[in-house]
């Protein structure tokens, strides 16, 4: 079940309508049969791993809290043993389900060089939607209990729903446990009929509609027919490609994340925000706090730190960085085009450090200002710059496509068709186009005001009369049922995340 599918709109209203008239008490048990039910939808069978991965995760942390109230070397052993049992078992299961394929594949190959075959390269497990992202925040549960940053939680039903919460269940944001799992333990508490709330959060869900069906979705088939036609295209139309691609998966999964921030909030319920204008950021490594923010935060806590962060030196930083890219790559999917976008992003970050002191001395012997609004654009164009090369490996259907377009792009420069009207004829007519280019500028425009005046997009409204909110409102509504990517010109657009 999609977000902007029809199913949706009816399953959403309904679970809203039994959620306010039931008992307090047993709110969190209607929304988690709500939260199974929207993720049976795609395959039944495969909520079964998820409850699987909730009850193994349960367990662990129960049984870590227990025997840390013992003293003793091997009481202390035990529980590093129930975290890895814990951490392995999960893990595993992505393994299976996600990479098991790639890795016999790549073994093959290996072993290929000297004339042995291990097994069949295909074995075609479907990927369960969403593994990645429920795996991650149970794991992350667990690892808090074993460091005695949260509580466990007794009452199996409310934690599996903290697992299985239906709007950030299957393309996130990955939720924390003293966020989500502190919301739940309270939600008896929630004012229900708060008009504020609900209208606030009746806009948040419309302006990710707005991302998704106006934009993301017309962005698409500018992506589309270039990456998959690039042997036909020169350098303006391959340029062209990779930048609107740049905006479609910005605002695809912008527009989950806000879909769900915003269904989450006319619960009740606060969603931490995962993107925070990325593409107005000055540096990579600021691109990486502004850009899918609860996985790189969730990197950052359970990975780089407990490598050694930067604490055991410069060297052991950069391999560390590293490590945290690739395995970041790794988990968008079992792809070398991912493992090289990740390895990229790890690349960019460790030659910033680098020249960075370079880059200071030649500022301030050139006398260069850099708060200039000129010197913050030009790092802003070039960190988009940046960032656009490695989205090319990460769109890529291979390496070796990747390799070509690039080649293509510097051999076959062709700047004069930027006036013959090349803009309105890669895969939009001049209508779609011009309404993809306005709608573009006013999520700018929205961006802007968030990060140079720290506005969120539900509070533009705040102090104006109740008809200003009002007309924003009407105005969204209107904008995706009419403008909105439908018809017979237009392919439904799953959410790019839902692969991941």
């Amino acid at each position: 079940m999609q977000f902007n599918s029809i199913h949706f709109l009816l399953f959403f209203p309904i679970v809203l309508a039994v959620y306010f008239i039931i008992p307090k008490k047993i709110r969190y048990l209607w929304l988690l049969a709500a939260s199974y039910y929207f993720y049976m939808s795609w395959n039944a069978k495969y909520a079964i791993l998820i409850a699987f991965s909730t009850l193994v995760t349960y367990l662990c942390g129960i049984l870590i809290h227990q025997i840390a109230k013992e003293e003793g070397k091997p009481w202390l052993r035990l529980k590093r043993f129930t975290l890895v049992l814990g951490i392995t078992a999960n893990l595993a299961i992505l393994f299976l389900f996600k990479y098991l394929d790639f890795a016999v594949q790549n073994l093959n190959l290996l072993l290929g060089k000297i004339g042995v075959t291990l097994i069949d390269n295909h074995i075609d497990l479907l990927l369960p939607v969403g593994i990645s992202f429920y795996t991650f925040q149970a794991l992350g549960y667990v690892i808090d209990v074993y460091r005695n940053d949260t509580k466990p939680e007794y009452n199996f039903f409310r934690y599996a729903l903290f697992v299985s919460f239906f709007p950030q269940l299957v393309a996130g944001p990955i939720e924390r446990s003293d966020n989500l799992l502190e919301q739940l333990r309270n939600a008896d508490k929630i004012k229900l009929w708060n008009y504020e709330r609900i209208i606030k959060g009746f806009m948040v869900m419309m302006w990710g509609y707005f991302l998704k069906v106006v934009i993301a979705d017309r962005a698409a088939v500018i992506a589309n027919e270039v990456f998959d036609n690039y042997y036909a295209y020169d350098t303006s139309a391959l340029v062209l490609g990779v930048v609107f691609f740049a905006v479609q998966i910005y605002c695809d999964f912008a527009s989950y994340s806000t879909i769900a921030i915003g269904a989450a909030g006319i619960m009740g319920f606060e969603l931490m925000d995962n993107f925070d204008t990325p593409y107005f950021s000055r540096s990579i490594k600021e691109f990486w706090r502004r850009w899918h923010i609860s996985l790189s935060t969730w990197f950052r806590d359970y990975l780089y730190i407990p490598l050694g962060g930067n604490r055991k030196g410069k060297g052991r930083k950069y391999l560390n960085l590293m490590i945290v890219f690739l395995a970041s790559g790794l988990w968008h999917g079992a792809n070398w085009t991912y493992i090289i976008w990740g390895a990229l992003h790890g690349i960019y970050q460790i030659i910033g450090e680098l020249v960075r002191p370079l880059k200071d001395r030649f500022n301030e012997k050139l006398h260069v200002r850099t708060q200039a609004k000129s010197y913050k654009l030009l790092q802003m164009l070039l960190t988009f710059s940046l960032t656009c090369f490695a989205w090319l490996f990460f769109r890529a259907d291979s390496l070796r496509a990747a390799v070509e377009y690039i080649v293509r792009i510097f051999t076959r420069p062709d700047p004069w068709s930027l006036t013959t009207g090349l803009f309105y004829n890669v895969g939009l007519d001049r209508t779609q186009m011009n309404i993809l280019l306005i709608a573009v500028l006013v999520m700018l425009t929205v961006d802007l005001l968030k990060y140079k005046k720290n506005i969120r997009f539900e509070n533009i409204a705040d102090h104006q009369n109740f008809w200003v909110r009002g007309l924003i409102l009407f105005a969204l509504i209107f904008a995706v049922i009419v403008f909105g990517a439908y018809g017979d010109s237009f392919d439904a657009q799953q959410f790019i995340y839902f692969q991941f």
